[in-house]
């Protein structure tokens, strides 16, 4: 590959992580996703990266839901950081 042919691959990378997450979200434009392919159909380096981009998503979504921290303990950890601002007439915001 000549060195221009590298800065316009480097360019597209960059332009290619722009759109990233809403290409792996499904919700980039039918024909942004056509260029998307286009570009990792020869940028091993970007297909790497959007593979490893799916599986995170996919792990994050197979993590079970975060335990629960009951009101009272939340109220005392956000007057402790000093984070009152965040507490909405003796409720948090969510």
């Amino acid at each position: 590959m000549s060195k221009t042919e590298h800065q316009h691959n480097s360019q597209t990378c960059r332009d290619l992580l722009k759109s990233l997450s809403d290409y792996v979200d499904g919700t980039l434009d039918e024909s942004l996703c056509v260029e998307v392919e286009k570009h990792m159909a020869d940028c091993d380096r970007c297909q790497v990266v959007v593979d490893t981009l799916r599986k995170t998503v996919e792990l994050y979504h197979d993590l079970p839901p975060p335990p629960t921290v009951p009101d009272d303990m939340r109220t005392r950890l956000f007057v402790r950081l000093n984070l009152e601002d965040f507490l909405v007439a003796g409720k948090i915001e969510k």
